[in-house]
């Protein structure tokens, strides 16, 4: 018997010997991410290596339903959440005792969604004896970009999906300003709304995407100055964004577009392109407005120095290729700004992306916690430090950007 315990402590020595070396010669970061309706879970290393990933989306589901369902969301989190977990260490080729910290998604998002992935995180960290790392879902789509590129603090960026619309000045890992939001729906949020008014799941090639995909799709072969949707909230001075008018002008014009055209009740109107092209034609429009002055202001108050300019696309949207075309050449042509994206699989809700935000952390010593027993979620967390006050008393004027040609001509010229 002692000489069965005295080999077991000889293992148990020599394991957390070759744990400690292994440790020391590269950190890993285990990241969760359940704030919605999509269950991810990645491993990264601080090199920003992504060594394997887990994923299992709900986006049909939801998209048969017309939106997002919470009790069925959590569900099938609760289903997916062990095999996505498993599946990003198996496909990283490390067990969960070679992480050296578990981030996970802690807020904002859906209470019921978050406090799934906020569970199961606080039972591996005590199975594993690994500290947790808390994140927030806004800042973590923020920090994606410095994942892929060199991006230096600070910089500003615009945060837009399904749920928000933020404008923030980045200042560090946990530094952020928060220079506009969304007073009303979400970018996202309306454009799912509006592409089902247009009924584009009806095309079969629209059919198993989500709105934004399905208008961006359609758009690529329209006009974006064949209708005129009006500039939203130009009478404010601020980096606030509203996209009701966007609503209204649609749901009105689609019904002048139907009955001009006698189109069937399961139909789509023939101006559908066009419609698309100028619908993202205002939305590129709005944007700029408000990152125009958001860096007018920061450059005004000495918060970024005029030849370091850094513009970060972030969240749902970026995927939209339209959109993200007009930014760049807003950056290029007027504000001599680089311009940064991420790709589209990590644009949208992932686990690689809360990784990377534990791991910026980690090497940064931030909101590493040791004791997890009060670690609850928070569904309406804030972004940052709220400027926008100090934004609109700035009351800084701006022109809107014409950009709608010179975009479509960069369209054309990288499909063809």
């Amino acid at each position: 018997m002692m000489k069965f315990t005295g080999i077991l402590k000889t293992f148990n020595f020599l394991k957390n010997v070759s744990y400690r070396r292994y440790s020391c010669a590269r950190k890993l970061v285990l990241g969760i991410e359940t704030s919605c309706d999509d269950t991810g879970a990645a491993v990264v290393d601080e090199n920003g290596i992504i060594l394997g990933e887990g994923f299992e989306s709900q986006m049909k589901i939801h998209l048969d339903n017309g939106g997002v369902i919470p009790h069925i969301a959590v569900h099938f989190h609760k289903e997916n959440i062990k095999s996505v977990v498993s599946s990003a260490l198996e496909n990283s080729k490390i067990n969960l005792e070679d992480v050296t910290a578990i981030a996970v998604t802690t807020k904002p998002g859906l209470k019921g969604s978050l406090l799934v992935g906020v569970t199961y995180a606080k039972q591996l960290a005590e199975i594993s004896k690994k500290p947790l790392i808390p994140v927030h879902h806004m800042e973590a789509h923020a920090l994606t970009a410095r994942l892929l590129h060199d991006i230096q603090f600070p910089f500003i960026c615009l945060l837009a999906s399904g749920g928000h619309c933020q404008l923030t000045l980045v200042k560090g890992v946990d530094e952020f300003l928060l220079l506009g939001d969304s007073m009303h729906n979400s970018p996202g949020e309306v454009l799912d709304k509006i592409a089902r008014r247009l009924k584009l799941q009806n095309l079969p090639e629209c059919y198993e995407m989500s709105g934004g995909q399905a208008i961006d799709y359609m758009a690529r072969k329209g006009d974006p100055t064949a209708f005129n949707f009006p500039l939203s909230m130009t009478q404010y001075r601020d980096c606030n964004f509203s996209f009701s008018g966007f609503v209204s002008y649609s749901m009105t014009t689609i019904a002048r577009e139907e009955e001009k055209y006698d189109v069937a009740a399961d139909g789509v109107i023939p101006s559908v392109h066009d419609f698309c092209a100028s619908l993202l034609q205002g939305y590129a429009v709005h944007f700029s407005h408000r990152i125009l002055r958001a860096f007018a202001f920061c450059e005004q108050e000495n918060l970024i120095a005029s030849h370091q300019r850094s513009l970060v696309f972030s969240g749902g949207v970026a995927c939209n290729a339209y959109i993200r075309t007009a930014l760049e050449h807003l950056c290029t042509s007027t504000l001599n700004a680089k311009f940064f994206v991420p790709s589209p699989k990590l644009c949208t809700d992932n686990g690689i992306m809360i990784a990377w935000n534990g791991m910026e952390k980690l090497k940064a010593n931030i909101d590493i916690l040791l004791y997890t027993e009060n670690l609850v979620p928070d569904p309406d967390c804030p972004l940052g430090v709220d400027m926008r006050s100090s934004v609109r008393k700035a009351s800084i004027k701006m022109k809107s950007p014409r950009l709608e040609m010179k975009v479509k001509e960069d369209l054309m010229r990288s499909s063809s």
